[in-house]
């Protein structure tokens, strides 16, 4: 079940919860910029636009424009990790999928280290000869914030640390991202895509030392980040626009005391989805289908099972709250 994603959750019409996208259009001042550049969609990208995105991501991290790779969505920085040529990866689970299907495809050998309830890292138990170790922060789906410490603590000679930041941007004042940070075994990997409600164009960008860069793109396309990809990461990078992408933090916590009050185990977290846990839990989502309403199923990752669901916090959060108290067995109610 590696390649479920959450919107094979969601039929069109249906309240969407199993998809992290966090609004159902791009702003109105993006989707403008985005719009002005359609003129140019003759021509291929030129080095200008590549070095504007660049010099507004280097800005917004402190980093020098040879520590910044555009990409065509992180899930691409995933599928480029094979081009660094590890003798074995260590992927810390439950986490995102795409780096194992990437990884095992290219003949890498993967493993697993699965990391158990409450989903922290004290105690992780890392191969000592992978090479390659990729961890969220924080991590999808457990929405759990790991500290910089326990990060930086993975980092052995000869070993890539692969960091995917794909939902750091929704936490305030990113105080465990290690994006501002050059260093030379540590590649960072960001999402625009779903903050931005951009999953149609798909925009990243991957923060490392330009040697691994380099690596990295060996065997890249050309031209593989379009026109309008570049004006997204450079829209997407400014001050005003950083400052506006962590307002959910209050929202967040309102979904999760109305989790809490029917029952549900939430899983203590910072992202902008929930991971919780209930009784019967696929019998409840399949009645919350029918219902109209898509969440997201744990027991595609690595290291959950089927009492887990994840659902992307939605300021129509009361109604899932109070569809699941309706759709769950009378046993797993809150009494």
């Amino acid at each position: 079940m590696a390649r479920y994603h959450g919107d094979q959750a969601a039929a069109p019409g249906m309240l969407d919860f199993a998809v992290n996208v966090r609004h159902a259009q791009p702003p109105q001042w993006l989707i403008e910029r985005l719009a002005a550049r359609l003129p140019d969609l003759a021509r291929y990208p030129g080095v200008e636009d590549l070095r504007r995105a660049q010099d507004a991501v280097a800005r917004r991290h402190g980093r020098a424009r040879e520590e910044v790779l555009p990409l065509a969505g992180a899930a691409e920085g995933f599928a480029l990790l094979p081009s660094l040529r590890s003798a074995r990866a260590a992927l810390l689970a439950p986490s995102f999928t795409e780096p194992a299907i990437a990884l095992s495809a290219a003949g890498v050998p993967v493993h697993h280290v699965v990391v158990g309830p409450p989903f922290g890292l004290d105690h992780v138990d890392v191969p000592a000869d992978a090479d390659l170790v990729v961890v969220g922060n924080p991590t999808n789906p457990t929405s759990v914030l790991h500290r910089r410490e326990q990060l930086l603590a993975l980092r052995r000679p000869g070993r890539i640390l692969v960091i995917d930041e794909a939902f750091a941007d929704s936490v305030p004042g990113e105080p465990e991202s290690l994006a501002a940070d050059s260093l030379p075994d540590v590649l960072v990997l960001r999402s625009l895509t779903k903050t931005w409600a951009l999953a149609g164009l798909r925009v990243g960008y991957a923060l490392g030392a330009p040697e691994v860069l380099v690596r990295l793109t060996a065997h890249r396309a050309h031209w593989p980040v379009g026109a309008l990809q570049l004006e997204a990461i450079t829209a997407c990078s400014g001050a005003d626009a950083v400052a506006d992408a962590v307002r959910l933090a209050q929202l967040r916590a309102e979904m999760v005391a109305g989790l809490s009050s029917i029952g549900a185990e939430v899983v203590d977290g910072v992202a902008p989805f929930v991971l919780f846990r209930l009784p019967h839990a696929d019998e409840t989502r399949n009645r919350l289908h029918d219902k109209g309403i898509a969440v997201r199923r744990g027991d595609t990752f690595v290291g959950l099972d089927g009492s887990y669901l994840r659902a992307a916090v939605r300021p129509e959060w009361p109604l899932l709250v109070q569809a699941i108290s309706e759709t769950m067995p009378v046993s797993g109610r809150q009494r």
